[in-house]
This record gives C-alpha cells, structure tokens and sequence, in this order.
C-alpha cells in the first residue's frame, strides 16, 4: 500500500482523523485518544523517519501504513512513486 498524504498537521505532536483511519493507526501503532479537543488523533511526534524533521501545523505529511512510518513532504512524495 502506498503512504497516505495528510494535507496539513495540527501540531507537532498529532492531527486528527476521522473514523476511517483508526484501522490503519492502530495497525500502525499511532492512534491517540481520549482528548479533548476530538476522539482520534494519529501521533507523529517523532517527526520523519528518514530525516527526522518535525511535522510542523499546517504542514502536509505522510504516513506509510506498511511500516508505520511518519514521512515529510519530500521523503514520503518520493516513497510514493516508487
């Protein structure tokens, strides 16, 4: 399965998802809830795994749902087409 594009962050820490997602977050290890300000939140606070930068708000991401990685713009567009 290809990474899965988020159009912009939240925080650094977490962007929320909908309940469609959930499957995928838990899979990977990545589902956060129980907080105020929604139900599911997908944790990225360990920034990209190939360069390590941080998920900034309002930045997009990807999340490669074989391997559970967190990807920036860059890396995870080119994981994409491979």
């Amino acid at each position: 399965m290809r990474p899965i594009r988020f159009e912009e962050a939240d925080s650094p820490a977490r962007t929320q998802i909908g309940e469609g997602l959930t499957r995928i977050a838990v899979t990977t290890g990545r589902l956060e809830t129980g907080r105020a300000e929604g139900r599911y939140f997908l944790r990225h606070d360990d920034g990209c795994a190939v360069c390590s930068a941080t998920i900034e708000p309002g930045t997009s991401f990807y999340l490669d749902p074989e391997t559970g990685e967190i990807l920036c713009e860059e890396h995870g567009r080119t994981r994409r087409s491979e």
